[in-house]
């Protein structure tokens, strides 16, 4: 598969998660979404922690950091799969 073909059904799955409501998700989708965006966006984490950390927002580095070990294009195709099974409910 092309490079450009996985950007562009990713870019597809992101809009249609765009038009998703949280209500709409479960917390646990809401994250692996969350952590398979960010890697697939920017690559592994790097963690710079501030005196402003709130829970909400370990929870989401933690999602993130579960996934730090695959790669760019893996965490693509996750994002994708995920949001494909939520368009089929």
């Amino acid at each position: 598969m092309k490079p450009n073909d996985l950007d562009t059904r990713f870019e597809e799955a992101v809009a249609i998660a765009a038009q998703m409501t949280q209500s709409s998700l479960p917390q646990d989708v809401q994250l692996r979404l969350y952590a398979f965006y960010k890697q697939a966006t920017q690559g592994n984490l790097e963690l710079n922690q501030t005196t402003s950390y709130h829970l909400r927002d370990a929870f989401k580095t933690n999602a993130w950091m579960q996934i730090k070990h695959i790669s760019i294009e893996e965490a693509k195709e996750a994002y994708i799969t995920i949001i494909q099974s939520l368009v089929k409910k």
